[in-house]
């Protein structure tokens, strides 16, 4: 027997963030297209994504000017679509992370974790950048939130199964689903010894247990 929808799925009800590149539009990539956005992503990344021009960045990506301009009308908008494909694409894959017979702590430790691969690759250069660009703030705020939401909804989970004493779920969603975005803010980065997704991991493990011994 499969497990009730609610377990596969405890944050159904969560809206997701739109995406800027709609559904049938992203059907409508051709391969080549893909591997464009792949390469633009591995550009974006690693930082001076904002010092290249559209011309230069067709070059980097072997393909025409165009192409480009096909893609996305200007070269903040083609970095958002860039970054809001990938926040979309690590989101789907921390939803897989969360199987049917994990209790609720299990599923938000798996979940935050799959979250924080996007800040991994993050560096002091690419946050300036990123930050610099117009609508990138709610961007990232956008798919925040989201992951708060989600945070909120297994916290309640776990305080519903007596895993955890009660606690202001979503006070505290704030802290867990906000950790990875605080600690790959430019300004941070040069503070802390770890990764972005490192420190974010491990600050979320030190919480975690805190509740668990609380509840022990």
């Amino acid at each position: 027997m499969s497990a009730p929808a609610s377990a596969r799925k405890p944050f159904a009800d969560v809206r997701r963030p739109r995406p800027l590149l709609p559904a049938e539009a992203e059907r409508r990539l051709t391969i080549r297209q893909r591997e464009i956005f792949d390469e633009l992503e591995a550009l974006a990344v690693e930082g001076g994504f904002a010092e290249l021009t559209m011309a230069q960045l067709a070059a980097r990506v072997n393909c025409s000017l165009r192409t480009l301009y096909g893609l996305a009308p200007s070269k903040d908008e083609l970095l958002l679509m860039v970054m809001d494909r990938r926040l979309h694409r690590i989101g789907r894959a921390a939803a897989a992370a969360i199987e049917p017979d994990m209790d609720p702590l299990t599923a938000l430790r798996s979940y935050l974790r799959a979250t924080n691969v996007a800040v991994g690759p993050t560096t002091e250069t690419f946050a300036r950048e990123l930050a610099a660009v117009p609508g990138a703030t709610r961007l990232v705020n956008d798919h925040g939130n989201y992951i708060i939401a989600v945070t909120e909804k297994l916290l309640d989970r776990a305080v519903e199964k007596k895993l955890i004493e009660p606690v202001d779920t979503s006070a505290l969603s704030l802290i867990l689903g906000g950790l990875g975005s605080y600690f790959s803010r430019p300004q941070v980065i040069p503070m802390i010894d770890a990764s972005p997704k490192d420190t974010a991991d491990g600050i979320m493990e030190i919480i975690l247990r805190g509740l668990e011994a609380r509840r022990r």
